[in-house]
Order: C-alpha cells, then structure tokens, then sequence
C-alpha cells in the first residue's frame, strides 16, 4: 500500500479519511490552506504511533490545488484523490472538478453536483427515479399551504444558507422584506430559494457506503447533528425566544454531530431506500454512486407507522466521524468501522483484485 498515498483537502472529514488510510498500510496527504495546517502538520502529524497524516502541503488557497504545479505533485506521489463537501464548496467549480482535476478520485467526481438544487440531474431528480418521498416543494410562494422553511444562501457566506419560516404568503413576504432588510441575502438569492414543507420529526442521517467491488450496499453508520444557533435558541424560555429569532434569527450551521441508533423495525426501509438511491444514481449518472454516501432523513410519528422521509442527500464522504461509535458496521464486519477505514478497505481490496477502475473517476 505504501505505493499509493490517499490525499484529503484539510477539511470536514480529512482525518478521518487519513486514521483510516493509515490503519491499512497507506501513506496519507492533507492538502491545508495557509493559516489552517496546524491541526493536520502539527496536532494530527505522524510521528511512530501517533498521528496519521504523513505530509502536508499548505496552500495559499484552497482552489490552488487546480493549479498545474500542485496537481503534477500529487500524481508523482501516486496519489488517490477522496472528495468531501467542503472540497466541492471551496473549489466552487464542478466543472473544474469534473474535467480540469486529473489527480484520480475516489468515488463519482460526476455525481458531486447533484448535491447542488440548481443542476440536472440534481438530488430530487435523484429520488424522483428511486421512489424516495421528501418535503413537498412550493416552486410559487403564493401556493404555500402550510408550514413551510424557505432555504436561501446567504449573502456574505455563499456556502451557508439562511432560513426563515412561513405559513402563508403573507408570512413569506415578511419573512423576504425581514432578510433583505437585514442583508442577509440578496433578492436574486431569494429568487431561487428552496421552499419546502416543514417536516416534524427526529433527524437522522443514514450513512451508507456501495461497494462496487462487492457490489454490496452496507449501513456504515447513523448520526444526527449538532446545529448553532437553533440548539441554543430552543433552549431559552418562550418569553424570550420570539424577541430573540426576530433580531438574529434562525440559523441551522452545523457546529457538531452525535452518533445515534435506530429501531432495527426501520433498517429494513433504510436500506430499500438505499439500494432504490444507488440503482437511480447508476441509471442517471454514468457508473452511479461509488463508495460513501448518506440520506439525511426526518423521522415522523405514525399511524399508520413511523416514516422516514428525506430532506437531503450527500453523494461522497460524511462529515460525521463518529459514526464509527455506532453499531452498524460491527454488526456486518465484526469491529467498529469509521467511514474514512470502509474508504481504504475498498481502495486496498479494488488493488489486490486489479479493479482499482470500479472505484475511480
């Protein structure tokens, strides 16, 4: 394995992605931005038994990795390439990834953009074709019906997106006319928010991996998450929450996440949805989804029975590395098994059978 050296953008879930690579035998490569590289060149770095990034490569940017120079590097290091959300937020160029990064990548570089609303085919498309219900959609804010959460990226933070909450179309303007005022996003941003109905539930993220080598769809993992400042607001007394949401309003970043279970009575219907996701992915996108990918899901009260309903999906790594404390994959492999270890299983097992291709775009 010390042939080949797994590379991560320093970010989201890179060590994750490196403790499993080093756990089966490979070298491992962290990719930083200057000013962001202590965590993974000094905290994280190898050294005998400790740590588990080999070499780290700081940049002046992020987007830098595009250039010429840095990609020769990393292929003269025989490099395998593994994707997660912030390398497609900080390039900001899926055209870039699809055609202009020529380092190999572990998974579907060409299923990335589906995460994004505004391409075809996109992640509703997706559960369109696997038969997976989500949130009805309001395309006209004038036929809202019901409570729904309107979703817009922000102004300052084109990454992050900002909500706010509507019943009717009167509330929906006022929700419009509180945001521009606040210049929390622009008009064109609100032009093409996502309004989508508001489910009452329990969130989970069911994190799966599809081995294409096995051709095997395993239940990794299942999280929830840990989300500022909507945790911090919900704990205060109601007197006070109201006043507060209209001055700062309500906010959903992801600031954490907490392994969590589930019934065994749901796995059943987890896994359907599952396998009906990865059969749509290999219809639409051209070999469909290779490796991690998870379903983020809401969880509603029955009768007639509990239902698991999707609000969003992620086509490459979590970025949720205690899901290795859930029970799932020592249920099928015996151990407790982190997403970045199931990652490497695959590249080491693709190797020693001579079908590195199945798991490379």
């Amino acid at each position: 394995m010390n042939n080949y050296t797994i590379a991560v953008l320093g970010s989201h879930s890179a060590l994750d992605v490196c403790r499993g690579a080093k756990d089966l035998g490979f070298r491992t490569l962290v990719i930083c931005k200057k000013g962001r590289e202590k965590t993974y060149k000094d905290y994280y770095a190898s050294n005998g038994k400790l740590g588990c990034v080999d070499e780290v490569i700081v940049l002046d940017e992020f987007k830098d990795i595009l250039n010429k120079e840095i990609q020769e590097e990393l292929l003269k290091k025989n490099c395998i390439f593994v994707p997660h959300r912030s390398f497609e937020v900080y390039i900001n160029d899926y055209n870039a990834i699809e055609k202009k990064f020529k380092v190999p990548m572990f998974g579907n570089r060409f299923l990335l953009k589906a995460e994004e609303r505004g391409v075809k085919p996109n992640q509703y498309d997706l559960l369109d074709a696997a038969k997976i219900r989500y949130p009805k959609q309001f395309k006209n804010p004038e036929s809202i019906d019901r409570l729904c959460i309107v979703k817009v990226l922000e102004k300052e933070r084109g990454f992050e997106r900002a909500f706010f909450f509507a019943e009717s179309f009167e509330e929906y303007k006022v929700g419009v006319a509180h945001g521009l005022g606040l210049g929390k996003f622009t008009e064109e941003q609100i032009k093409a928010a996502v309004i989508e109905e508001f489910i009452v539930g329990v969130q989970v993220n069911f994190n799966f991996f599809y081995s294409p080598v096995n051709k095997r769809l395993e239940l990794i993992g299942t999280d929830t998450r840990r989300q500022t400042n909507i945790e911090g607001l919900t704990k205060l007394p109601s007197i006070y929450e109201e006043e507060l949401i209209k001055k700062i309003g309500v906010k959903y970043e992801e600031a954490g996440h907490i392994a969590v279970t589930v019934l065994e009575s749901l796995l059943e219907d987890a896994f359907a949805m599952g396998e009906r996701f990865v059969e749509a992915t290999q219809k639409m996108v051209k070999t469909g989804v290779i490796g991690p990918f998870g379903l983020q899901t809401m969880i509603t009260a029955g009768p007639p029975k509990k239902e698991i309903i999707v609000f969003d999906v992620s086509p490459r790594m979590p970025g949720s590395p205690g899901i290795f404390a859930t029970p799932y994959g020592n249920y099928l492999y015996g151990e407790h098994l982190s997403m970045g270890k199931r990652v490497a299983m695959e590249i080491k097992e693709a190797l020693e059978k001579g079908e590195l291709d199945k798991v490379l775009t």
